[in-house]
């Protein structure tokens, strides 16, 4: 079978799709033929060296996928061949609270990914596809999506909540429509205003440009009356997390998920003085996953797809990934 492969090192010199043996499944686990993978930007810092130079190489890369069932080991029970699903970020999650030992078995870090023909997971880390959407759109669920559900469900988003999104790639679209669909009002910030008018035409109810409003913050308080937002998806990091502490209310919730402006020194001053909750948001649980895919079935929820590659184009995927010019999520066809 084919698989992208990370081999001898880091860097995309170091990236190569390559033949594979077809991997067999063992007790309890399950062989995924796989359609369609979506890109994340983990996969990115990993092919550059930039998540765990530490991790064990050759790796298949890609965390999201989806396909259908080839093949089951010996007493598995939840499967078939022919069923629909996509693989679980974190195999070893089921349900329950974050702990060391639910977030070992990340795929594409721990373990080999999905960027392959066909994957083993196991029986307990994969979950079906909502019937409404096809293998490309099921296959930005995994990381992408599951990130948003959980900022957007512990911050209690919902009917008279503000919530602020940065930018327009996976995660923040992801929140965006999420959002809506709970009943929420609706900030986006991203560089480009033709990607704000593109958001306003998903429901964002107002946008601003950062690169010409450098203080987003200020304009985010003057859109909820000088309070501050109830809630912030904070993908920039250290490089915008004081002006998200500025930007949400007293008692807010600052959810982070990302660190695409970089790390470095933060001033928590606003979070201790208004009280605000800051939470980390690492994907989630199998149970969670399994929650949003019924919610995206009842919404009639669509990914946004940018752009699709082959297989054999996949370094080209990252690439475009890494230029900050996409609008949603990118696709690699399997």
């Amino acid at each position: 079978m084919k698989a992208l492969v990370l081999q001898n090192g880091f860097g995309y010199e170091n990236l190569a799709v390559v033949d594979r043996p077809e991997p067999t499944p063992g007790p309890g686990q399950v062989a995924l033929r796989v359609r369609a993978a979506s890109l994340n930007y983990r996969d990115l810092m990993i092919a550059k060296g930039l998540y765990n130079r530490n991790m064990a190489l050759p790796r298949v890369l890609g965390s999201d996928g989806a396909g259908e069932v080839s093949a089951v080991g010996s007493g598995v029970t939840q499967w078939k061949p022919g069923d629909r699903a996509l693989g679980c970020f974190f195999q070893n999650w089921s349900d329950g609270p974050i702990s060391d030992a639910a977030t070992r078995g990340a795929l594409g870090g721990d373990r080999d990914g999905v960027l392959a023909q066909t994957v083993v997971l196991e029986e307990s880390g994969l979950a079906a596809i909502p019937g409404s959407l096809g293998f490309e759109q099921a296959a930005c669920l995994p990381c992408a999506a599951l990130t948003a559900w959980h900022a957007l469900h512990d911050a209690q988003c919902g009917p008279g909540k503000t919530v602020l999104v940065q930018g327009t790639g996976g995660v923040s679209l992801f929140a965006l429509q999420f959002a809506k669909a709970l009943g929420a009002k609706v900030l986006i910030t991203s560089g480009h205003d033709d990607k704000l008018t593109r958001a306003k035409g998903l429901g964002a109810d107002a946008g601003t440009n950062y690169k010409s409003d450098p203080e987003w913050d200020k304009w985010a308080r003057q859109q909820t009356g000088g309070v501050g937002v109830d809630a912030v998806v904070e993908v920039g990091g250290a490089g915008t997390l004081e002006r998200s502490a500025k930007a949400v209310r007293t008692g807010g919730h600052i959810a982070l998920i990302g660190v695409l402006a970089g790390v470095g020194a933060f001033n928590p001053m606003n979070v201790l003085m208004k009280a605000v909750t800051l939470q980390g948001v690492f994907v989630g649980s199998r149970a969670m996953l399994e929650a949003m895919n019924r919610f995206v079935a009842e919404k009639g929820i669509a990914p946004v797809i940018d752009r699709t590659f082959p297989l054999a184009d996949a370094v080209a995927a990252l690439k475009h990934l890494e230029s900050g010019s996409h609008f949603g999520k990118i696709v690699v066809t399997v």
